[in-house]
Parts: C-alpha cells; sequence; structure tokens
C-alpha cells in the first residue's frame, strides 16, 4: 500500500504500472487523447522533442511485441496497444544538442499516464525492449531516441497473469518523502 502525505490529484493517486492487461480493445480515439494530453507538456524553447507511435492493428501490436525483451514477452500476451515515445535529440532552432529532450519527454509521458488513469486505462512503460530495431524497422531517423514503448490497456484481474508475476501485481511502495529532498547543504535530510 502507498502512503500520501497530502491529497494529491485522484489520478496520481490510481496511477501504477501493472502487467495484468485485459485483451479488450482500446478505442482508437483513446489513444489519441492520450496523444493529446502528452503534446501539451512543457518543453525547453517550447521545442516540443517529443513524438509518438501508435500501435493499434493487430499487425502493429505483433511488429511492437516481437521488439520486447524476453521478460516483458511474458506478460504482454494480452496487451491491445502500444505507444512508442521518441524524442528529437537536437534543437530544430540551431541543431545543438538538446539536453533537455529526455526530461520534456519524460513529462510528455506523466501527462499521457495521467491521462489514461482518467479514461478507466492502465498504461506500464518499458525500457526492456530492442529500441534500436524497433526504430529502423518504422523508418525512422537516428535523430529520434526510442526511450519507451509503453502497453495501453485496460486491466485484468490477477488470476489472468502468468503465476509467475502474481508477487508483483500490485502498486509499489515509495520511499518517504524527504528521502528525495537535499537540505542546502547538499545532504539528503534524515537519510545521510
Amino acid at each position: 500500500m502507498r502512503d500520501y502525505n497530502y491529497e494529491l490529484l485522484p489520478e496520481i493517486v490510481k496511477r501504477w504500472s501493472p502487467r495484468g492487461f485485459s485483451s479488450q480493445s482500446v478505442p482508437e480515439e483513446y489513444l489519441w487523447q492520450l496523444i493529446d494530453a502528452a503534446r501539451f507538456a512543457p518543453s525547453c524553447f517550447n521545442e516540443q522533442p517529443y513524438r509518438y507511435v501508435i500501435f493499434s492493428t493487430p499487425e502493429e501490436v505483433a511488429y511492437a511485441k516481437s521488439h520486447l525483451m524476453k521478460g516483458n514477452q511474458e506478460w504482454n500476451d494480452k496487451v491491445p496497444a502500444y505507444i512508442g515515445i521518441l524524442y528529437h535529440k537536437t534543437f530544430q532552432r540551431n541543431g545543438k544538442d538538446n539536453t533537455w529532450a529526455a526530461f520534456d519527454t519524460g513529462t510528455s509521458w506523466g501527462h499521457l499516464s495521467l491521462e489514461a488513469v482518467h479514461l478507466g486505462l492502465v498504461t506500464h512503460a518499458m525500457a526492456g525492449f530492442e529500441r534500436v530495431a524497433i526504430r529502423e524497422g518504422l523508418g525512422i531517423s537516428d535523430e529520434f531516441e526510442f526511450i519507451t514503448l509503453v502497453a495501453v490497456g485496460y486491466y485484468a484481474n490477477e488470476e489472468e497473469l502468468a503465476a509467475s508475476n502474481h508477487v508483483d501485481e500490485q502498486p509499489n511502495t515509495r520511499e518517504p518523502i524527504d528521502f528525495f529532498v537535499f537540505n542546502r547543504n547538499g545532504k539528503k535530510n534524515n537519510h545521510i
């Protein structure tokens, strides 16, 4: 169980990354609504470096699944849709490296994940996939970094999970709030 120190937005409280997905399809309109929420993330110089790929047809979903690492393949058998998230590595305004692009794209992912909760969906962002192969197979330039592949769908009950994943099928705990904050001397509060 997660402990909250303050009353937070309901979408923040309800958001977690389950592995139990129903095979129920996600309306295409919902996938576009997720992108709409994500695109309104703030970004350095309003560069908006984030880009997305929607995988929703059976062929597209099979393509995305074929690029998952084995550990992720075990629980992704029923996932009905994916959204790939990429970012442009350089500023379009001057061609210099955009060292903020990953940060901005992470903020964009946060917007997407909270909008999913709002729509009654669950999401699970994954690092365990063949990022170069999936990008190249889609014909996307190496000017873009394929940062994550997000499973999108409706939550299924635990009985539908593979037995090996039952132990993980609950929201992860978080460290206490003061764990995350440095004091003015550069030391962590109460965790030195």
